[in-house]
């Protein structure tokens, strides 16, 4: 799990660290919505409510490849956790840089038995490529969220935060031979905290759906006023979701590519679905089962508080 949380970062987190299906071998932390800092302090947070005090938390990159960091506070909260008070977690963060700890894990097992969830920036993996190139052939399938085509951006007009905030690692990581399944704004939009789906999860007595749930309802106070939109997207824990339940999404073999020379259009993914299927390396979500996704976060929570 690479991510920067972030309140739909945490969704994410608190499916994959209470579902059983899933073996989370470590999370890493990358500077994004916050600073590396905030997140490698909520990841470690957000695993301690969990209870998965086994699982690693390891701090990767502070800034981008080449550019200035760029935060998102405004839709996350100035430290990442919506509304909720950070605390100093009991367990500190494990040693090594994210970057290593990713060719460590993927390298010591089996070619193709160890998926990686990215959501936030892929300045991490990006490192860890350029570090060990032959991860890229390891790698189980690596389940993205970022980019939008046919939805435009939530950042700019064209471009999406998670590859707007590092274009330069997300090109990198598109142009390896890993295996990329990606879940863009064309998909995320389609999975939306309303207040029914979020009532479901507060319905839940764990600490687990509580964290959850908070984290949604912070985010659809700030959609509102910010977007005007009454149900959120909630983006990241889709990349969980695939992985574990993938019939919930439809997805296109395609070729992307990411723009970064252009400011105007800095972080563009231009996604080429005129390609052949059995040589295509990318995948692009073209529509996912938003009740579905809730109904596995739902039930997921459910299950592990019982």
């Amino acid at each position: 799990m690479d991510c920067d949380p972030g309140v739909d970062d945490a969704v994410g987190l608190m499916l994959a660290l209470n579902a059983p299906e899933l073996e989370v071998l470590a999370i890493t932390a990358v500077g994004g919505n916050v600073p590396v800092s905030a997140t490698s302090r909520n990841a470690r947070i957000l695993r301690q409510v969990a209870r998965r005090g086994d699982v690693p938390v390891f701090a990767g990159a502070d800034r981008p490849l080449v550019r200035d960091p760029a935060g998102a506070g405004e839709f996350h909260g100035a430290e990442g956790l919506g509304d909720a008070t950070p605390f100093e977690p009991d367990t500190p963060l494990s040693e090594g840089h994210a970057a290593d700890a990713i060719i460590n894990l993927v390298m010591a097992r089996p070619e193709k038995s160890v998926a990686l969830a990215v959501m936030g920036p892929m300045t991490n993996l990006a490192l860890a490529l350029r570090e060990e190139p032959a991860l890229a052939q390891r790698l189980g399938p690596v389940s993205i969220m970022g980019g939008a085509r046919s939805e435009g951006g939530n950042i700019t007009a064209s471009a999406e935060f998670n590859v707007w905030a590092d274009p330069d690692a997300a090109a990198e990581v598109l142009a390896s031979d890993c295996e990329v399944v990606m879940f863009g704004l064309d998909a995320t939009h389609q999975v939306r905290a309303t207040d029914a789906r979020i009532a479901a999860i507060e319905a839940i007595d764990s600490d687990s759906a509580r964290w959850a749930a908070a984290m949604m309802r912070f985010s659809q106070a700030v959609e509102r006023k910010i977007v005007g939109w009454d149900a959120p997207p909630v983006h990241d824990p889709c990349t969980v979701a695939w992985l574990m339940r993938p019939e919930l999404f439809e997805l296109r073999p395609c070729d992307i590519q990411v723009e970064t020379r252009s400011e105007l259009t800095r972080g563009h993914t231009a996604v080429e679905f005129r390609v052949d299927p059995a040589r295509a390396r990318h995948r692009w979500a073209v529509a996912a089962d938003g009740q579905g996704v809730f109904d596995l976060i739902t039930d997921t929570l459910n299950r592990a508080a019982s």
